[in-house]
Parts: structure tokens; C-alpha cells; sequence
């Protein structure tokens, strides 16, 4: 009888075993799903092979499961997709490898620095390091005070120097909850944490990107695209422009709409003055530029330009403001920081055929190129000019460089990159419409292109650094927002 006991005993836990692992397959399966996996990445098109196609999915059916256990084995969580692509490009004997291989990324020629181990292959990340090299370089060459260039998107990031320019350690978080392409996106001011994104669908979106990064408040009130928006000194409030043809001002602590401001047009850019925060600028669709009191909403003054005002920015001492304007011509505004009145003192007119909208003006009071403040400028059809700002002539500017891009569809934007030591130039960071990230060196007139992030799907369309200069975020156009996180360099 016990023998018969234990005997039924080991056929009933055999037989659990059979259904539990019949169950573990089965949930795999569900999760998995090969054959919709296969169907996806394989779609039948009108000119297609019929073979071809069978063949291809049944190679992509199997692959479906292995790539999902690969998931699941990788500890890496939180890496960036270039620590799990090198896991799954691990070799088979990567224990005992003593001297691993390293793979540079499909398309870059970044250069990859040595792990100690084979063990930090796993827990690499993607970094590209290039910079000006000093030893074999001249130094004079970098007081170089014009020149133009021609360069592509696809241009190789060049490999030269041994110093890290603008590297970066992999991906600091994602925000994916937006369903509609992000148009603008700002840290605040002085803050290296608080993160805030406006889309085409009118939401305006504030994060936070502190461990662990999460939205704060959406902010809901706008009908059409959000088009640009800025924080207040304290970063209290948000002041947003949109193409529904009115400025809402934001309290942003209780997610509230506080003033709506109506106009006749699209109101394409705003700006907070930067001493007093009761000056509101806003540039619009029709040709002006107004300011408004912040406490009341109501006008103080108001300048006209030949084209609609697309992009605007103050120096730093609030009595100049720069302006561009759907033809590429820049404007020097001059403003007074107690009566808010306005006159304009000078235009830089676009020489190319075909103009443009401007769809960057950021202006810097020191720049190494210049020794002195700075104003870039980017414009839809993918010119990046750089000039030099004169402030004893209220604001005149001086080309200094330009560089020539591929022309885009979308009004993609650029800015400064954070200033580096002396030996280096004079970075710039933009997106593009083949879903890269891109920096540039306008000290470099043949290879300016020295590093690029791939992680979007989408065309690139915003930028911006934290104030910590150690964040970078990068918005596309189908509403990701990636916030790459730079390497530490010396």
C-alpha cells in the first residue's frame, strides 16, 4: 500500500510539472505572438515575391521567441538600447574572451573606449568621442573669424584628438505618453530636473527628470499647436504661444490656466523679459511684435516687421531683443526694461535665393569663437549661421560662420552646446529628419559634424540642455521625448 502511495504520489507531481510547464509555454506564447511578429516585420506588398515573403517570415517566426528570451535574461534594465544590443551581440565565449571585440555603431565611426573586462561589454553604453586634436592641430586656425561650409545629415561624425568632445553615457529616461508630435521642449531656468515639452495637439506637458523622472501636470487648454512657451525666473509659471491665435499663462504648481490673451493670428514665439518678469513678448503670423504686462494682459507696445515673427530671444540684460522672421532676416530690437517700449535698430537680411522661416534665434553673452556675446540662428531650409553681437551698437551683428544642411520639411531646431575648454570649438546640437541628433563644430569648415545620438524612429525636430549641462533632450515627431544623459569628462 505505501509503495502504491508513493507511486501515485510521483505520477501526480509529474503531472503537475506537465502542467505547469504547459501553462509557462502557453503565456510565452501569448506574450510572444511569432506569427504577428512575423507578419509585421514581413508585410506582403503589391510587387512582392510570394516565396520571398513566406520564407522570410518563417525565419522571422523563430526568431520571434529567442528574441524575447534574450529580453528576459538581460540585467542590464535601464542601460539604453546600446548596452542590450551588445549583449545580444555577445559572443558565445564571452566569459573567457580576455580582449573583447568591440562593434562601432552601423553608419558612425565613433570611437569606443576599452571596458576593463569582458563583464562591461554587457553594461556598455553608447558613447562617440571626438574632439579638436591640440597635439597635431594649430591653434590659430581657431581664431578663424569667417567662413562658410556645406554639410550633409548623413555626414560621418570625424575621428580625431584623444579627449571626449560631446559624449554620452546612453539614455536617461523616456517620455512617451504624448500621442501627437512634440514641437518645443525647455528645461527650466536654472534648473537641471524640471522638463517641459508642447505638442501639436495643444497639451503642454511638465516633467520632471530626477530620479525617477515622471509627468507632473498636463496642461490642457490650448485648441491647435503649441508653437513655443517659456518659464518664468522662478519657474512658477509658463507662458505659452499657439496656433489657435492666443498666450495662456500657466501657474504650474496647481496645473491651472491663470490669463488668456487673444489675438488676430497665430501667435508663434514668446519670450519672458529677463529682469522683469511683467514683460511678456510675443511674436505672431501677422507681421508684429507685442508686449504685454504679465499681471493684466494688457498691450504696453507693439513694433511691426516685414514678414511674420517665427523666433525670438533676449540678451542677457533684457534691452535687446532678436527676432526672425519668415523671410530669414534678423532683427535687433531694442527694449526698455521699465516702460517696456520698443524700436528697432537693425535687420540682417538672408542672402540665399529662397527665403525662409527663421526657426532658431539663441542668443550667448560669451562665446570662445567671438570673445564676446553671440547669436545662432537656424532656418527651416537647414542654414546655421552663427554671428557675433555688437551691444554698445544695440545689437549689431556681425556674421561670423555658416553652415550648410540638408533642407527640411519640418521646423526642426538647434542650439549651443555647453562651452568647453579652450583647445575646443564651437559646438552645435540639432535634429534632422533622418532621426538622428546631431553636433557640429563651426571652427571645422570640412568635417564639422563630430558626434550623433541615434534612438528616435522619427524625424528629430527639438533640443534643449539642462542648466546642469548634463542632460540632453531631444523631442521627435511622433511625441517621444529622449533625454540622453552626457559622460563625465575632464
Amino acid at each position: 500500500m505505501a509503495e502504491q502511495r508513493i507511486e501515485e504520489k510521483k505520477i501526480n507531481s509529474s503531472a503537475e510539472e506537465e502542467e505547469d510547464e504547459a501553462e509557462k509555454k502557453k503565456k510565452e506564447k501569448e506574450n510572444v505572438d511569432p506569427e504577428l511578429f512575423s507578419c509585421l516585420l514581413q508585410p506582403v506588398t503589391s510587387d512582392s515575391d510570394s516565396d520571398y515573403i513566406s520564407v522570410r517570415r518563417f525565419l522571422l517566426f523563430s526568431k520571434a521567441n529567442s528574441g524575447v528570451l534574450r529580453r528576459r535574461d538581460w540585467r542590464c534594465n535601464g542601460k539604453g538600447y546600446v548596452a542590450y544590443r551588445n549583449f545580444i551581440r555577445r559572443p558565445m565565449n564571452w566569459e573567457t574572451l580576455q580582449s573583447p571585440s568591440l562593434q562601432g555603431t552601423p553608419g558612425n565611426s565613433g570611437r569606443w573606449i576599452p571596458p576593463p573586462s569582458p563583464l562591461s561589454l554587457l553594461y556598455e553604453a553608447e558613447s562617440w568621442s571626438s574632439s579638436r586634436d591640440v597635439q597635431n592641430g594649430n591653434l590659430d586656425s581657431s581664431r578663424r573669424t569667417s567662413f562658410s561650409s556645406n554639410a550633409s545629415d548623413t555626414d560621418r561624425p570625424r575621428q580625431r584628438g584623444t579627449e571626449p568632445a560631446y559624449s554620452f553615457v546612453g539614455m536617461h529616461c523616456i517620455f512617451d505618453q504624448c500621442k501627437a508630435s512634440v514641437t518645443v521642449l525647455k528645461f527650466g531656468h536654472m534648473s537641471s530636473d524640471l522638463l517641459a515639452y508642447g505638442a501639436s495637439d495643444g497639451t503642454l506637458t511638465v516633467c520632471t527628470v530626477s530620479e525617477p523622472p515622471s509627468v507632473l501636470k498636463e496642461l490642457k487648454g490650448h485648441s491647435k499647436d503649441v508653437t513655443d512657451f517659456d518659464f518664468s525666473s522662478n519657474n512658477q509659471y509658463i507662458a505659452s504661444s499657439s496656433m489657435d491665435k492666443t498666450v495662456r499663462v500657466w501657474e504650474i504648481s496647481k496645473g491651472l490656466c491663470i490669463r488668456v490673451i487673444y489675438g488676430v493670428s497665430s501667435q508663434l514665439c514668446i519670450r519672458f523679459h529677463p529682469v522683469n518678469n511683467n514683460f511678456l513678448s510675443v511674436g505672431n503670423a501677422n507681421k508684429e511684435m507685442t508686449v504685454f504686462n504679465f499681471s493684466t494682459g494688457r498691450i504696453i507696445n507693439k513694433t511691426f516687421f516685414d514678414s511674420e515673427v517665427t523666433s525670438m530671444d533676449h540678451d542677457h540684460t533684457g534691452q535687446l531683443i532678436f527676432c526672425g522672421d519668415g523671410q530669414g532676416c534678423i532683427y535687433s530690437v531694442s527694449m526698455n526694461s521699465h516702460t517696456g517700449a520698443l524700436s528697432r535698430s537693425h535687420r540682417h537680411r538672408s542672402n540665399g535665393r529662397r527665403k525662409s522661416p527663421v526657426t532658431t534665434v539663441q542668443y550667448r553673452s560669451f562665446s570662445l569663437l567671438a570673445r564676446g556675446p553671440v547669436l545662432l540662428t537656424c532656418t527651416q531650409d537647414g542654414s546655421l549661421s552663427f554671428f557675433s553681437v555688437a551691444l554698445e551698437i544695440q545689437g549689431y551683428l556681425t556674421l561670423r560662420c555658416s553652415l550648410k544642411l540638408t533642407p527640411r520639411i519640418h521646423r526642426i531646431r538647434a542650439s549651443f552646446c555647453p562651452l568647453l575648454s579652450l583647445e575646443k570649438g564651437e559646438y552645435i546640437v540639432s535634429g534632422s529628419e533622418d532621426s538622428n541628433v546631431y553636433f557640429y563644430d563651426l571652427t571645422r569648415p570640412k568635417h564639422t559634424c563630430v558626434n550623433k545620438l541615434q534612438g528616435h524612429r522619427f524625424p528629430v525636430i527639438g533640443v534643449a540642455w539642462n542648466h546642469g549641462e548634463n542632460l540632453l533632450a531631444s523631442s521627435d515627431f511622433y511625441g517621444i521625448v529622449i533625454v540622453w544623459k552626457r559622460s563625465k569628462t575632464t
